[in-house]
């Protein structure tokens, strides 16, 4: 890789990790430049814009992503083992474990949600490919036989991220310790109603706790 690749790819990482803490539009030219020990118009030779910057950025995130998430679930054997580390990668991930802060896509995903343009419209996209793994992992359970052929894969994906967003509102703005312990069975109850060697009996008793609850 080139100096000049080098050095773009450090004011990458470095927006990345503040815009993980301080949203995009918190995220100042001044203070990254300072940061990067560059001028603003050193910056401004890499990136023509502002938006220039954010799109690079969320293109980033969004590698990080699949790196730290999902690579590692996909290494998993099909079915019930991918399904999981791919919910134990997600978790790490909102909680800020292996990012340092946030999730940037969830911060975005408020800071971004009434304004139209190209970073709404890239992040929709990440968002909406996050879900499709997320289905299509199921999708391959279900073949496997380890996850119930009339199991709604878009289901499981939307129960699953909203697990991922609780979590992360419990963790990180509530404060609770057992945010993770809580995020974790549920999602331990999640899976077992779609397995198919999970004994009916425990299912039933998952479902009654439910409702008590």
């Amino acid at each position: 890789m080139q100096k000049g690749q080098l050095t773009r790819a450090a004011i990458i990482e470095q927006a990345l990790a503040s815009a993980s803490q301080v949203g995009f539009e918190q995220l100042s030219l001044a203070t990254l430049a300072a940061d990067t020990r560059m001028s603003k118009s050193g910056l401004y030779a890499h990136f023509k814009s502002k938006e220039a910057l954010q799109e690079a950025v969320l293109e980033r995130a969004a590698e990080r992503f699949g790196e730290i998430v999902v690579q590692p679930a996909m290494r998993a054997p099909r079915g019930v083992p991918r399904v999981q580390t791919l919910f134990d990668g997600y978790l790490e991930w909102v909680g800020g474990t292996v990012t340092g802060g946030r999730c940037l896509f969830m911060a975005l995903a408020q800071e971004y949600r009434d304004r139209p343009g190209v970073i709404r419209d890239q992040l929709v996209q990440a968002l909406k490919d996050w879900h499709s793994t997320i289905a299509r992992v199921i999708r391959d359970a279900i073949d496997e036989g380890a996850v119930r052929a009339d199991v709604e894969p878009r289901q499981f994906a939307f129960d699953m991220v909203g697990i991922g967003m609780s979590f992360q509102t419990s963790f990180k703005l509530l404060g609770r310790d057992d945010a993770e312990a809580m995020a974790r069975h549920a999602f331990a109850r999640l899976l077992a109603d779609v397995r198919t060697d999970v004994r009916t009996d425990v299912q039933t008793n998952i479902r009654a706790h439910t409702r008590a609850s």
